[in-house]
């Protein structure tokens, strides 16, 4: 019998049921892989030959196509991951044929506040640790690959300040690039959140005097926010991800040229750190069912999305095929629906929407709730008036999943303090705005907790779908941009800084740049650019500081409001509470 919920922790609960979990190569062969195609990486993990697979079944009809996204969550997350992990179980149980593709969870929140992303209670994926601290290397690639970037950059610039055209051509065999200290469009990355390395300077002058290095204001942002995740994340083959590789914008020269990894001959370098990560990583749930872990999180700042490699695999093997994006549907699902799809050209048969009582209720007045803090007495007892209230932001984002054409399935992830009344409630207002809603107990009880939810799911991906994209790239820039700020997020239009508004123009002005998809980088708390502001915000406009380009990701990136691409850590980070057993080795405290 697995431990119960309410009485242990999460990594306590994944300890005891890896006593009992399959092997990768079970776990693979139960999936429909070959040997050839399964890559261990140990006995209960490994990565897919995704070339090998998709040659094998490209003829093969791809299953059903499901994301799951939420309502604006509170700081402590609604449990996007664990109801992944328990529609999966949940399908399982009904006999299904199915598998999902989740984010790699980043050093950062595993180790500040928001834990692992694996799931949690009975629903969640296993071996927890390793998932959780480093898995099979992908992190560690991305980071090597983009600060390689870096590295190449500022050596360039060094040596250019350093020799003259004649001495810089016979010494390095390398022509001059000019260029701009004062315009360097990326930083360098860490995975962990570490607010004191948001803005730096490096390259100050030591006992080896000009050449350690050039003097210059830089920056990090965590490793997930990299362009190379995205890269990942959206890369079909090696081929593509090789082109892309060579697109990434470095810096600019004192013309305002772009400078990109080609350019600085260091695309081939960075690709080759990525090959073996391009592969999807396999693992399992609780229940046995397949789980592909590719590309990170932080839709906030990034992408957010699982990668369109394992998603094509999962839909080749999997009769249901669940993936995730990350944060509320006005965030990862926007970018679900027109980058992922887009880029991949696969398109959804249904999608779920998130929601716990807990968020309906701090929609609706009750305190905000605070990681790492005793939840608020507030939410203790019944309040129907605050889940009505709440239930507007997740009609909002019901209404968000209809305008791509797909039919919304909402689950609400149960938790024991919630009511009958309550629930009655929710139910009543999505059914009235024509949604499905399933009440699931997966946290609690697994795939026998998830049947609900998981017929509902199977019934709305029956539905006939008219999936069509918000904008088209051929829509001017600022257009697109205020297409989502009114129709996704709900403002009144969009203001610019003058730094954004110069960009723009740049943007605009490049035939090639102008077709790139949009990126939105905003807060993940708020329907606005404002994280205090909850339920559905009225007469606001959102303002767009800055707007950045990844060019072989193929986004414009803007960015609003005052969210940074580094986290900070909070005041009681999760680190405090993680130790190994020195007597068996195992990591205690991984959440």
């Amino acid at each position: 019998m697995p431990l119960d919920p309410t009485k242990h922790a999460d990594w306590e609960i994944a300890q005891d049921a890896e006593k009992d979990m399959k092997t990768v190569y079970e776990i693979a062969e139960s999936f429909g892989l070959t040997k050839e195609e399964l890559l261990p990486q140990g006995h209960y993990f490994g990565k897919i030959d995704y070339r090998a697979v998709l040659d094998r079944l490209g003829n093969k009809p791809d299953g059903k196509y499901i994301d799951v996204t939420a309502i604006t969550p509170t700081p402590l997350g609604e449990g996007k991951s664990t109801s992944t992990m328990g529609l999966v179980e949940g399908l399982g149980k009904r006999g299904k044929s199915v598998s999902a593709a989740i984010r790699q969870p980043s050093g950062g929140p595993t180790m500040n506040i928001k834990g692992s992303a694996a799931g949690g209670g009975l629903a969640q994926c296993i071996p927890l640790t390793q998932f959780s601290l480093g898995f099979t290397g992908d992190i560690n690639a991305i980071m090597n690959a983009h600060n390689l970037a870096m590295v190449a950059l500022t050596s360039r610039m060094q040596h250019e300040r350093n020799y003259n055209d004649e001495q810089l051509a016979r010494l390095t065999k390398m022509r001059r690039l000019d260029i701009d200290p004062t315009n360097v469009a990326m930083g360098w990355v860490i995975d962990y959140c570490c607010q004191s390395l948001r803005n730096i300077i490096i390259g100050i002058d030591g006992v080896n005097g000009k050449t350690d290095g050039y003097m210059m204001k830089s920056k990090f942002g965590i490793a997930v926010s990299s362009e190379v995740m995205a890269i990942l994340a959206v890369a079909t083959s090696l081929k593509d991800m090789r082109e892309r590789m060579g697109k990434i914008v470095v810096a600019y020269d004192k013309k305002g040229n772009p400078v990109t990894t080609e350019d600085l001959e260091v695309a081939g370098a960075m690709t080759a750190w990525m090959v073996d990560a391009l592969n999807p990583n396999l693992m399992q749930t609780i229940e046995g069912q397949p789980v592909l872990v590719h590309a990170g999180p932080f839709a906030n700042i990034a992408i957010g999305q699982s990668s369109i490699i394992a998603d094509q695999v999962g839909l080749k093997l999997a009769d249901y095929h669940v993936t995730e994006s990350g944060f509320g549907a006005d965030i990862g699902f926007e970018k679900f629906w027109n980058l992922k799809c887009r880029f991949s050209g696969l398109k959804p048969d249904a999608a779920v929407v998130v929601a716990t009582i807990r968020a309906l209720k701090c929609h609706g007045g009750a305190p905000v709730p605070v990681p790492g803090k005793a939840m608020p007495e507030e939410y203790k007892g019944e309040n129907v008036g605050w889940v009505e209230k709440g239930c507007a932001n997740l009609i909002h984002h019901i209404r968000n999943v209809r305008k791509a054409g797909i039919s919304p399935v909402v689950c609400i992830n149960a938790f024991f303090t919630d009511t009958k009344n309550e629930i009655k409630k929710v139910r009543e207002l999505c059914e009235a705005e024509g949604a499905k809603v399933a009440l699931s107990q997966h946290w609690l009880k697994g795939g026998d907790g998830a049947l609900e939810f998981a017929d509902a799911v199977m019934e709305a991906c029956n539905e006939k779908t008219d999936f069509k994209f918000l904008y088209e790239l051929e829509m001017p820039v600022k257009d697109r941009i205020e297409k989502i700020a009114k129709e996704v997020y709900g403002a009144d239009g969009v203001d610019y800084s003058g730094e954004a508004q110069a960009q723009l123009k740049r943007i605009q002005a490049d035939p090639k740049l102008s077709k790139l998809g949009l990126c939105m980088v905003k807060t993940h708390l708020s329907l606005s650019d404002n994280p205090s502001i909850k339920g559905v915000p009225k007469g606001w406009r959102l303002t767009v500081r800055e707007v950045l380009t990844y060019g072989g990701a193929g986004f414009i990136v803007p960015v609003a409001g005052t969210i940074s691409l580094m986290p900070g850590t909070s005041s009681n980070p999760a680190f405090r509470r993680v130790d190994v057993d020195v007597e068996t080795g195992k990591v205690q405290g991984v959440f």
